[in-house]
């Protein structure tokens, strides 16, 4: 059946009609979306909506994760002709995943993206869908949070990352990927009490009130009890999930802009995330994929498998309520 697929079958993100169901698609050859989802504009009937948000002017280090959504598309077609591994539910079989296509914005007039994607996003999520968007640098998911905050109220915050983010910067409008969550905290965006930092390895004094589980504490707590932690502190409230890939160590993940070394490793983070299952999570994403740092595609690889495991992570509660 799939050789007889990949024989007649191309460009499943346009040809075909179903909107659910596992793809045989050549990996090398086709439209690229993720996971060989439609790509559409009709939200509809879509319960998980992916998006890309190209945008990298905010970083303060390498740039390139404007090509981080093409990345992810790409490396992402290695995966959809089996259900995802490990999660005992095939989400692509069961459930509407759509590839909504890429945010677009001038580039031209930065100030105006912040409004111009928290539009995006609440329009996403009108009809009841939780959206994963790729980005981009991390800044991205500040005006994220802002349509999620609309509709839930404060969130809590599940972060994996090498940086705080947190850094002082009362300037509301001031674009930076090292900021938002300062921000985000002071305009009651998120509930830092029961918000979470997973994988931080850089000095900030001032860490906004957040629960850190650091690098060095993660790797000698283990997995279990680091995922067992995040549970106890989001309970059910509804969580917002962001995954800056340098929250994984350079070795893994050598193509972002601000590579700190000591970082979790690609099994810690799939563990971590595969008994998150459960949280009240609304929405996440994946951000700071910078393709031109990372010959090998073995960053793009990781981002493609933590944006499956979100996916997975988000469907998990419809699964269990079915």
């Amino acid at each position: 059946m799939a050789l007889k697929n990949a024989e007649d079958f191309t460009d499943a993100a346009f040809s075909r009609d179903e909107k659910k169901g596992l793809v045989f698609e050549n990996t090398f050859a086709g439209a690229l979306s993720f996971l060989r989802r439609r790509y559409t504009k009709d939200i509809t009937d879509a319960e998980l909506i992916v998006t890309g948000i190209p945008f990298d002017q905010a970083v303060t280090n390498r740039p390139g994760t404007r090509l981080g959504p093409r990345a992810i598309r790409e490396a992402s077609s290695l995966q959809p002709g089996d259900p995802p591994y490990g999660w005992g539910f095939d989400p692509l079989s069961d459930h509407v995943i759509i590839d909504h296509g890429d945010l677009a914005f001038d580039y031209g007039k930065v100030s105006e993206f912040p409004a111009l994607l928290t539009a995006h996003i609440t329009k996403l999520m009108a009809q009841g869908a939780g959206t994963l968007a790729f980005g981009g640098d991390h800044f991205i998911t500040y005006p994220i949070l802002k349509a999620y905050a609309e509709k839930y109220g404060p969130m809590s915050l599940v972060q994996f990352d090498a940086h705080t983010d947190t850094w002082a910067d009362d300037d509301m409008d001031r674009i930076c990927h090292g900021t938002m969550f300062y921000k985000a905290v002071k305009q009651g965006l998120v509930d830092p009490a029961r918000s979470v930092q997973i994988g931080i390895r850089t000095n900030n004094e001032d860490r906004m009130g957040f629960n850190i589980i650091d690098a060095r504490e993660a790797h000698e707590m283990g997995a279990a009890a680091v995922a067992a932690r995040i549970k106890e502190i989001v309970g059910d409230y509804p969580v917002y999930l962001t995954f800056d890939i340098d929250g994984l160590d350079p070795a893994f993940a050598p193509g972002t802009g601000t590579p700190v070394w000591g970082g979790l490793h690609s099994w810690q983070a799939s563990a971590i995330l595969h008994d998150l299952a459960g949280i009240n999570m609304k929405g996440g994403d994946v951000v700071e994929v910078s393709p031109p740092f990372d010959t090998t595609g073995a960053t793009g690889i990781a981002g493609a498998h933590v944006a499956t495991d979100l996916m997975c992570l988000y469907l998990w509660n419809k699964r269990q309520n079915s």
